[in-house]
């Protein structure tokens, strides 16, 4: 599936974790497993909210102060209020990022104005945190202004699986984005959505179902309801992580296709080794990569043309952990 592949995909990244060194102290924390060979595929678009606001590098420190539910961003030593002017050039900027049009977005965990969750939350005495529920200001904004958009902070991508999730999101809305400039017509829809049943299904059961019935309702919808709604459950659908189980049935519903090709010892190996991934005794990489081979042996066009099969390039190795 060389389409796959054919351009990179422009995801916005906190810019220290590209290696700008942009943090307070004048220093960067590069993200060696997010600019290896994921950067490959990818176009980074680096941004520093603090350096976006007027804030300087090297800099003061800031903080979140007040409640999970009502915080500023306030300097450590001066105790300057850079509430307003964050939000301000917040403003301004993420209509450029919306042009920009990224397909995902990566922060910086914990940052007062970057962490999607998990930032430290002080009372106006300072002291010790009292609370660990915060989210960056800066991030806050981007996840309200841009609700389906792929997130995901740096300490998060170290964990496989919450990693492969979310590449093959990332994946997904840039083939999204690329179907939208082809210039959507049902037609296309129908293909987008036939060729990513199998995908969609591996993340969520119940999006897929719905999928299915909006596609076939769709002509009782005008074109651009229907392409926001799909939009919209697809996201939340991929958003779901895969698991063992869900695999476990895509596989079996896959085999299903080879029910009449397939010679008994052939379709015996196949049974063995789903259920080795069942048990987690071999990773996914093996039973898919088998289902490959029978696609290319036996010419199964639905199957070549199903993304669950090859969501993303194989070097990135997302399947390889059992």
């Amino acid at each position: 599936m060389s389409d796959l592949i054919n351009d990179r995909i422009r995801i916005g990244i906190s810019a220290c974790l590209a290696g700008q060194k942009v943090r307070y102290d004048g220093t960067s924390t590069k993200a060696e497993h997010l600019t290896g060979v994921l950067a490959d595929y990818l176009e980074f678009v680096p941004v520093c909210p603090e350096v976006g606001c007027g804030m300087g590098v090297p800099r003061e420190a800031v903080r979140l102060v007040g409640t999970p539910e009502d915080h500023r961003l306030i300097g450590r030593q001066t105790g300057t209020d850079w509430t307003g002017a964050m939000r301000d050039w917040a403003d301004a900027f993420l209509p450029e990022l919306e042009r920009a049009r990224i397909c995902g977005f990566i922060f910086k965990a914990k940052s007062p104005s970057s962490g999607m969750g998990r930032v430290k939350i002080y009372s106006e005495s300072g002291g010790q945190p009292t609370s660990y529920a915060g989210v960056g200001l800066f991030a806050a904004m981007l996840m309200e202004q841009f609700p389906l958009l792929p997130v995901e902070d740096d300490g998060r991508l170290h964990d496989i699986g919450l990693r492969a999730n979310f590449i093959e999101r990332i994946f997904t809305e840039h083939r999204w984005h690329r179907f939208l400039d082809s210039g959507p017509t049902m037609k296309g829809l129908i293909e987008f959505h036939t060729r990513h049943k199998m995908l969609v299904r591996a993340h969520d059961v119940s999006g897929y179902r719905e999928l299915g019935k909006l596609v076939a309702e769709g002509k009782q919808l005008g074109l651009d309801q229907l392409l926001d709604g799909y939009h919209d459950r697809l996201a939340h659908a991929m958003a779901l992580k895969p698991t063992v189980r869900k695999n476990v049935d895509v596989l079996m519903h896959i085999l299903g296709y080879f029910k009449k090709l397939l010679s008994p010892d052939e379709k015996a190996e196949c049974l063995e080794l789903i259920e080795h991934y069942r048990n987690e005794i071999v990773p996914l990489i093996v039973p898919v990569t088998l289902f490959n081979h029978y696609v290319r042996k036996y010419d199964v066009p639905y199957l070549r043309d199903q993304y669950y099969l090859n969501p993303h390039p194989l070097d990135l190795k997302l399947r390889n952990h059992a």
